[in-house]
């Protein structure tokens, strides 16, 4: 009988992962440094065919003792850096060094948390952790989630098994794609879109929908537009919402962060008066994809994701004191994405963390400054947070998008798009706290180049 490969796990993983972890590094090293910028050129066709070349046969006959190094080169070589100064299209931040490392571990132990006997110290984790990011955002626990948008859903769904299936969404046209999703998927009814002509839900609006549609409302309120980084009106929305009777959700994926710092974290006033709000630090967190959550403020709303499966928690373990997981999740098999969590906010403390905060905002700040002193371009706004929207002064949308285009498919920079004000904008995402100023001319520079260089 062949020897079966080395395992990750158990007394001896630490030695047989130690090659391969030098193996990987050396593959990211070098896979980035042919990449050269933050993104590939070519496009999706030169992509694909790198891809196709380096991999070969998906599943051969006999398998290649080489494959790790091969497959992390190529991605590595035709990845989006999302540490490169010039990559800012999107919610999509550099990962901590710390938190990366604290994901190896979770995937070597390779907890799941559907049962307290496949994760003793997970579970006990979990739950210290989720109470005190609760606690910041003023409520009392939370569950960890894959991200913003199953946070959305899990929102909706509470709303809809305590409120009833006849409750309405009612959100501004800036709001999250994921939470009209989320209505159709729970069969809800249709939901109501409250104007934002500034960008943000608009409290009279609301007011006047909430007093003559049908309740019960389910109020879906944003602090961190992914558009433009805007943060709704809290206290006016929760006043609203507590004169009519409404349910309140505040969607703070990309803002929610801002509570870790001393100087933005009063841009979140009112948060705290919302019945559930969704936090995401894989966005302004620094943290490997993923790491959401759901607060909520009356943790007994909870009981309604309650559900049995003997083999997992059975009434006797849970009655002898073995916790039950299956209601902290609608997922069964759950890794310990709170261990990276943890390891950031136990390594950094709230003064680390706030301060890369305030790092980024005031790049964003910079960032549109330059952009306003320069008479070739136009800014729209200025940042709330860390996004910055822009365009060449005399460029049309067309020339906009076909601009955006050939940074990507040359590999130059990677900015995204957002319509506002009914024109489309170049759309810069700040999130990494080591750009310096010459990085910020250095993306203005490179997209006067794109302009002038013309559509393609």
């Amino acid at each position: 009988m062949s020897t079966p490969p080395p395992l990750a796990s158990g007394p001896q993983g630490p030695r047989h992962l130690r090659p391969l972890l030098d193996t990987v590094l050396d593959a990211l090293h070098t896979g980035s440094g042919a990449r050269n910028g933050p993104l590939p050129a070519g496009g999706p066709a030169t992509v694909t065919a790198a891809v196709l070349d380096a991999v070969g046969e998906v599943l051969p006959d006999q398998g290649d003792p080489d494959a790790l190094r091969t497959l992390v080169r190529v991605l590595a070589e035709g990845a989006a850096d999302p540490a490169h100064p010039w990559c800012a299209a999107h919610l999509h931040c550099p990962p901590l060094a710390v938190a990366a490392a604290a994901d190896l571990a979770a995937s070597v132990l390779n907890p799941s948390l559907d049962s307290w006997d496949q994760a003793p110290a997970a579970s006990a984790l979990e739950a210290l952790v989720t109470q005190a990011l609760a606690r910041e955002a003023g409520h009392t626990d939370s569950l960890v989630t894959t991200g913003g948008t199953e946070a959305n859903q899990l929102a909706l769904l509470l709303a809809r098994e305590l409120l009833g299936g006849t409750v309405r969404l009612v959100h501004a046209a800036g709001a999250h794609h994921s939470l009209p999703r989320a209505a159709w998927l729970l069969g809800l009814p249709d939901p109501v879109e409250i104007p934002a002509p500034a960008g943000t839900l608009d409290p009279a609006a609301l007011d006047d929908a909430l007093t003559h549609l049908p309740g019960p409302h389910l109020v879906a309120a944003t602090a961190g537009t992914t558009d433009a980084g805007l943060i709704d009106p809290l206290p006016e929305i929760a006043a609203r919402c507590a004169a009519h009777g409404a349910r309140l959700h505040i969607d703070a994926a990309y803002g929610g962060a801002l509570l870790f710092s001393d100087l933005h974290r009063p841009a979140l006033a009112g948060l705290d008066a919302a019945h559930t709000i969704t936090l995401d630090l894989h966005k302004l967190g620094w943290q490997p994809v993923p790491a959401g959550l759901l607060t909520v403020r009356d943790p007994g709303e909870l009981t309604v994701l309650a559900h049995h499966a003997d083999y997992l928690n059975a009434d006797d373990d849970t009655d002898a004191g073995l916790p039950d997981l299956l209601g902290r999740s609608l997922r069964t098999t759950r890794r310990p994405d709170v261990l990276k969590i943890a390891v950031t906010l136990r390594t950094l403390g709230r003064a680390g963390l706030g301060a890369l905060v305030d790092q980024v905002c005031a790049h964003a700040r910079e960032f549109a400054r330059l952009v306003r002193d320069d008479p070739r371009l136009e800014l729209h706004d200025r940042p709330v947070i860390s996004t910055v929207l822009f365009r060449p002064a005399d460029a049309d949308d067309t020339g906009v998008a076909a601009l955006r285009r050939h940074l990507l498919t040359t590999g130059r920079a990677v900015l995204g798009r957002a319509r506002a004000d009914g024109r489309l904008w170049l759309k810069a995402t700040l999130l990494n706290p080591a750009v310096r100023t010459d990085d910020l001319t250095g993306l203005l520079t490179l997209v006067h180049q794109a302009h002038a260089e013309g559509p393609r």
